[in-house]
């Protein structure tokens, strides 16, 4: 069984405390917009996936109590209660394209006079909550079209070695996975020899979760840190790598947690093929390419600090983007819940 980060029914939300594993299990109660946001920009709850669905149902759990019988009054506060969800975490897509998409659906209905208020909370409710189910089937997908596309590089019956960063499990998304999805499929299939993931520097999201997730699901697994992954590839035969995305531009280049791009380089020469694991909705075609995804900068104290214990040295500066960009040149392939496809593909696919 996958973990579960999210737990949802109408009226009640509560969240996995990311912040706290491995070491402890705690869930959050979200009971608004307010509480979402939150999480989000602490990352209690991370994973471009899931900030979107956190952030859409905290909206719906707030609605819900909401006792305004005016459908404009309704559609203004929707419209910058989402626009605030965006600015918790402004690098991740998904929540923007699903902001979009929650903004039309409210311009719709008030303007439709014949939805009532109650069916327009009704309806709105229901899309928020359908985002939680098309997650997992999209991520299934994702991991079936993945695990093809990697063993048509391996020979027979053969099994192959897994490089992933950062998380990209069941604690990222609704469930499954995107990346860690594409392992999960490879694990099924008897056809996954080992995976190795970084412990994701600087807040060790892959020492921390992706571990965690991998232990827990009895999938042969190596912790390397972030610095050994081209004496890895030296020395081990890594058959490909898989790592997720927050924002895909239209040309392919690929903003995804610091140090991807440095995996990228480093499989690129040793001829090991890099994949990028993403949904649809994480694909933004309004950006031309990576050097217009804006890269959000997180605090010093995530690298001067574990948990409460500094290690670092005091009075030393800190640069801390939480993203890189990963030019298209050096991806095999984005793999999709429609395909797997070629950075240039991708301008076709939406044409």
């Amino acid at each position: 069984m996958s973990l579960e980060s999210i737990k949802y029914k109408r009226g009640y939300l509560e969240v996995l405390d990311q912040l706290l594993l491995p070491l402890q299990t705690k869930y959050v109660k979200i009971e608004g917009v307010e509480d979402g946001w939150k999480v989000i920009n602490k990352m209690q709850v991370r994973g471009a996936p899931a900030i979107a669905i956190i952030g859409c149902l905290s909206l719906a759990i707030e609605l819900l109590n909401d006792n305004s019988s005016d459908k404009k009054v309704m559609r203004q506060e929707i419209e910058g209660k989402l626009n605030y969800l965006v600015s918790a975490r402004p690098t991740a897509v998904n929540i923007k394209l699903a902001a979009d998409e929650l903004i039309s659906l409210a311009n719709t209905l008030s303007a439709d006079e014949t939805v009532t208020s109650e069916e327009f909370k009704e309806r709105f409710i229901s899309s928020i909550e359908g985002m939680l189910s098309k997650d997992i089937e999209d991520n299934k997908a994702i991991g079936r079209y993945g695990c093809e596309a990697i063993l048509k590089n391996i020979e027979g019956d053969g099994q192959v070695r897994v490089l992933t960063h950062c998380n990209t499990g069941s604690l990222a998304t609704a469930e499954y996975g995107t990346a860690l999805g594409v392992i999960r499929s490879l694990h099924a299939a008897k056809r996954l020899e080992h995976v190795f993931c970084t412990e994701t520097r600087p807040y060790n999201q892959g020492a921390r979760l992706t571990a965690f997730e991998l232990v827990h699901e009895k999938i042969p697994a190596t912790l390397i840190v972030d610095s050994m992954v081209a004496a890895l590839m030296h020395v081990r035969n890594i058959g490909a790598v898989v790592v997720g995305a927050d924002r895909v531009a239209a040309n392919g280049d690929t903003a995804n947690k610091i140090g991807t791009y440095q995996i990228a380089i480093v499989a690129k020469y040793h001829n090991v093929p890099f994949y990028v694991a993403a949904p649809f909705t994480s694909i933004d075609m309004q950006i031309p390419s990576g050097e217009h995804i804006k890269i959000e900068e997180r605090p010093d104290k995530e690298m001067t600090h574990i948990g409460d214990r500094r290690i670092a040295a005091p009075g030393i500066n800190c640069w801390n983007p939480s993203f890189d960009i990963t030019p298209a040149s050096l991806i095999t392939g984005i793999i999709t819940e429609k395909g797997v496809f070629l950075p240039s593909m991708l301008s076709t696919l939406f044409a």
